[in-house]
């Protein structure tokens, strides 16, 4: 997989323009989700590259990054037209651009495609690394292929249209940058003014996070390996997404972040992760992302789905842990014990 082609953007009319101009495009299409069509839409819909540019809306929500979403999408691509040398610009957070990469990959064997992440988290996480799919049979992005975007435009003006909740869910995704990277930036991740955040500060925060995550993949295109750094916290961070899928659905990064609470638990017990570290990372997540109501009672429901995980071997529970900010160990187990103790420490630490 070659390096992405990741535009810092500060000026989002040109970028957009070089973006397209480069992939001389037949037709010109734009998915959105129905926030993003709203809220995002009209940042880009006057620019003049957009002119004739046909849009598609799938409903928001990551209970709709559905089977029946990517089938409508193909129809509508169908409906209007589209060649093999036609373009696809996914505007949206996650959901949009991994359900539109997975779309633009099959359609036709594949379209191009342009990711304009419009989240925190898509920007430091999903649109970049060539991931796109879906959700299938109750599990998180269960189908999928890897695939890159010709071009991902990352600008920090569509923060703007983010409540504080999305804000934490992205961020969330760079304190596991900071975690698997150094102590200078996770503590600069721990120290920020997540509340009242400077744009211009966060956009480079942005390009830094971004960096660390486009370092690893282009070591580890397909996830054999190093790649799997990238799955601290998200073991069990999956597995609270899913379960509250059957509840109150819950923004990724807040399961991350609670994820990254049980799964800095066995780092300590296992690897000898400095314990005060592991408490002021603790202690910033749960001040900030609460706690997922779950008893006793939950613990066998989790374990079962940790079991789906992807990156599972020979049907033991596979995870990323740390010996200390940076020192990375893959393919790592626990036994059920030490999984319902880390998920005590959840509940109670």
């Amino acid at each position: 997989m070659e390096r992405q082609h990741i535009i810092l953007s500060s000026n989002l009319e040109k970028s957009l323009t070089d973006a397209i101009t480069s992939q001389k495009a037949d037709k010109l299409f734009v998915l959105t989700d129905e926030t993003t069509q709203k809220l995002c839409l009209p940042l880009i819909k006057d620019i003049p590259c957009m002119s004739g540019a046909s849009p598609i809306v799938i409903k928001a929500g990551d209970e709709n990054k559905s089977l029946e979403a990517v089938v409508h999408v193909w129809e509508e691509l169908q409906h209007m037209g589209a060649t093999r040398h036609s373009l696809l610009i996914n505007l949206g957070g996650g959901m949009v651009t991994d359900l539109g990469g997975f779309a633009a990959s099959t359609f036709k064997r594949g379209i191009h495609l342009i990711n304009i992440p419009t989240t925190l988290l898509s920007m430091v996480d999903a649109s970049v690394g060539g991931k796109t799919g879906f959700n299938f049979g109750g599990l998180k992005n269960e189908i999928g292929v890897f695939r890159n975007a010709s071009s991902v435009i990352l600008d920090t003006t569509f923060l703007n249209t983010m409540d504080h909740e999305n804000i934490l869910s992205g961020y969330a995704e760079m304190l596991k940058h900071g975690l698997i990277n150094n102590e200078k930036m996770l503590a600069e991740l721990l120290t920020f003014d997540v509340e009242h955040p400077d744009l211009s500060v966060l956009q480079r925060m942005v390009a830094e996070s971004v960096e660390v995550k486009q370092h690893i993949v282009l070591e580890d295109p397909t996830e054999q390996g190093i790649r799997k750094a990238l799955n601290l916290g998200h073991t069990i961070g999956h597995a609270f997404e899913s379960l509250a899928l059957k509840r109150q659905p819950v923004l990724h990064g807040y399961a991350v972040a609670w994820g990254l609470v049980c799964e800095l638990y066995l780092s300590v017990v296992k690897m000898g992760f400095p314990t005060e570290r592991m408490r002021q990372v603790v202690r910033f997540i749960f001040d900030n992302y609460g706690r997922m109501p779950i008893s006793c009672n939950d613990y066998p429901t989790l374990i079962e789905l940790m079991t789906h995980d992807k990156k599972n071997v020979a049907g033991k529970i596979n995870f990323t842990l740390l010996g200390a900010v940076g020192d990375i160990r893959i393919n790592q187990t626990a036994t059920k014990e030490e999984i319902e103790e880390a998920l005590d420490f959840y509940r109670e630490g």
